[in-house]
Order: structure tokens, then sequence, then C-alpha cells
């Protein structure tokens, strides 16, 4: 397993100022990492390549390792739908049915992965007053 570069401190905050309007490109971007490293984390292998340009990309999902070249499965898509899904705020199928994920391969879907955050921040504040 690769080693996290983003403390989870710094992910969470930078998330968190994302998902309350942030669009500051070093929170995107450091947000965006922050949950690809959760996803590999949580779902290590090599199968599926998830890239989020200009931001990241990982590889993930234990199975077939390729070793040259494009992965046979591929999932591409923008920081802002990588968020969303990561946050459960959109689920795999309206993604992938309104084209803001590409995915290629037999094995390119993240079903039973996604979310990888549940609360929204707002309701956290809430629950913690």
């Amino acid at each position: 397993m690769a080693k996290r570069r983003i403390s989870i401190d710094d992910g969470r905050a930078a998330l968190a100022a994302v998902r309350a309007g942030g669009t500051a490109r070093s929170e995107v971007a450091t947000a965006v990492r922050y949950l690809l490293e959760e996803l590999a984390e949580r779902a290590p292998g090599n199968t599926v390549e998830v890239r989020v340009p200009p931001y990241g990309a990982t590889q993930c999902v234990s199975g077939p390792r390729h070793t040259r070249g494009t992965p046979p499965n591929v999932i591409e898509t923008d920081a802002q739908t990588w968020i969303a899904l990561a946050c459960g705020e959109l689920d795999w199928s309206t993604a992938v049915g309104d084209a803001r994920v590409v995915a290629s391969g037999s094995r390119a879907a993240l079903v039973g992965l996604l979310p990888l955050v549940r609360e929204h921040p707002v309701e956290a504040e809430t629950l913690e007053v």
C-alpha cells in the first residue's frame, strides 16, 4: 500500500472547504488527492486506475495487475464529480448515465466502494452542537 502524502487532517480540512463552496485550486487539489488516497487505502490493488485530471490518479481494487501501458480498467472524471461521488452526493449510476464519468474495462466500476465520506459538513456541525 502506498504511503499517504496528504495528512488526514489536511485532507479533511480541504474537503470541508471545497464542500462549503471553496474553489481555490490548492484546496480542490488537496481534497481530490486525499479522496484518491482514501480509495486506494480502502480498496488496495492495481486493477483499476482512477484519474481526476489534472489533480491526480490512483490504482486500486485487487485483481489482475497490469504492468505496461494504459491499464485495461480506467475511470476518469472531473474534480467536482469525484468529490460528489466520494461524498455520497452523487451516485455511480447517475454519474455514468450523465457521462460525468468515463469508465472503460470490465472491472471499471466503483459500486460498493463509494461513498468514502458519509456526512455533510453542515450536518456534522449541527451534530456537534
